[in-house]
């Protein structure tokens, strides 16, 4: 399916990726595509979600809010050591068989796991949405998956986060018209 993909949609993808690197996640969910989307967008389409409140930082705002957007804490640690887990030996043992700073932030020189290790797998509507992106770019006999396909795959697929992400700031159905103009334009 990746072979149908325009540039742009693409590139959604890999930011896509990325997003989830980025926040420590163990795989792209539907949330990264829609974050992915906004970050990948060309100009006009950056405006159209703009125009609908779907910002680059306002979305992964409320993605980290969604998801608690922090690693774990004191009271973790407490509770996961109540039951018998020390975070320190897992730590201890991460750093041995995977090297040092395995679990850091991402920084100057460092690599956390899912870059070690290649791809992240997709989460289940992350799949689905790109299944549907497909079935839109069929369903307007067009020959490629575009950005916009990608971002209609997501307003079909009801991921609950992802609907929340985008009902919190606009109406899907505006949404889902206002991208179906902007593909017969640029047609």
């Amino acid at each position: 399916m990746f072979e149908r993909f325009a540039d742009g949609a693409r590139s959604t993808v890999v930011a896509a990726q990325q997003e989830a690197v980025r926040v420590h996640a163990p795989r792209i969910r539907a949330s990264h595509l829609l974050v992915g989307a906004a970050v990948s967008a060309d100009e006009p389409l950056r405006i159209l979600l703009a125009d609908c409140g779907l910002t680059v930082d306002g979305l992964r705002s409320d993605c980290a809010a969604q998801t608690g957007g922090a690693s774990l804490g004191p009271e973790d640690a407490e509770a996961l050591d109540a039951i018998g887990i020390d975070l320190d030996q897992v730590r201890a043992r991460l750093e041995a068989t995977f090297g040092e700073g395995v679990l850091d932030d991402d920084g100057p020189g460092r690599r956390g796991l899912a870059q070690r290790f290649g791809h992240l797998p997709f989460e289940r509507a992350a799949k689905k949405s790109l299944e549907l992106a497909l079935r839109e770019a069929i369903a307007r006999r067009e020959r490629v998956i575009r950005t916009e396909h990608i971002l209609l795959g997501l307003l079909r697929c009801d991921d609950p986060s992802t609907t929340g992400l985008v009902e919190s700031r606009t109406d899907r159905d505006r949404l889902r018209r206002r991208l179906a103009s902007h593909l017969d334009a640029a047609a």
